[in-house]
């Protein structure tokens, strides 16, 4: 009769990760121009202007920072109300809007 010998510890084994991760679908009532009111943060109650979708899923938004004081900011959908009034003339290039992005990564 011979004795096994079994691990002290089970080791784990690494599970297999097949999520692909897209970015969230943009609101129908929310489009580069319309006006949104921040729900949460630092900046809540405020209206700013929405600027365009970040490849992330996340909305950036600006005051414009001269006229209530919010910067440009990600904000998720989930804490934003569209509102129906939209800004008319605003030409927003995605190159610049993910430019930012990148140059705003590491923060």
């Amino acid at each position: 009769m011979t004795c096994r010998m079994y691990p002290a510890d089970d080791v784990a084994k690494p599970l297999a990760v097949n999520i692909v991760r897209k970015p969230a679908k943009l609101r129908s009532s929310i489009t580069p121009g319309t006006v949104l009111i921040l729900l949460a943060g630092r900046f809540k109650g405020k209206r700013c202007i929405c600027l365009g979708q970040l490849p992330s899923g996340l909305l950036l938004v600006t005051g414009p920072f001269k006229l209530n004081g919010v910067p440009v900011r990600r904000v998720s959908q989930a804490y934003v109300i569209a509102t129906c009034t939209k800004v008319r003339g605003l030409r927003v290039r995605m190159r610049m809007v993910t430019s930012w992005q990148a140059m705003h990564k590491c923060s």
